[in-house]
């Protein structure tokens, strides 16, 4: 329980109305919900107690959580001529690189 395991929020209105779905990534099947974000968040948390329990009980495979040092930030992306133009264009005219640029739309 005190590894970080990666545990997705997010907000839901559907034919079930509206709530909050919480779900861990590594553990398959780990999910819960909740009227607010902390009350999902303390359901998920319940949750992956019960689902590790479970997985312990019958000597399953636990899944490791996923390490940010898998990932290595950088990444190669075809564009087509006409965007990259726009975007190195827009990049020179706000003063900064490409890379920041298109890290700065990307996080928007």
């Amino acid at each position: 329980m005190a590894l970080p395991y990666t545990i997705q929020i997010r907000f839901m209105n559907d034919e079930s109305g509206q709530y909050f779905f919480a779900s861990v990534a590594e553990l398959d099947g780990c999910q819960s919900h909740g009227e607010t974000y902390a009350e999902a968040y303390e359901s998920v948390r319940e949750a992956m107690e019960g689902h590790l329990s479970v997985k312990l009980e019958h000597g399953d495979d636990i899944p490791e959580p996923v390490s940010e040092e898998k990932y290595s930030g950088k990444w190669l992306q075809r564009a087509p001529k006409s965007l990259h133009k726009h975007l190195m264009e827009r990049a020179a005219a706000e003063g900064i690189s490409f890379n920041q640029y298109c890290l700065y739309k990307l996080s928007k």
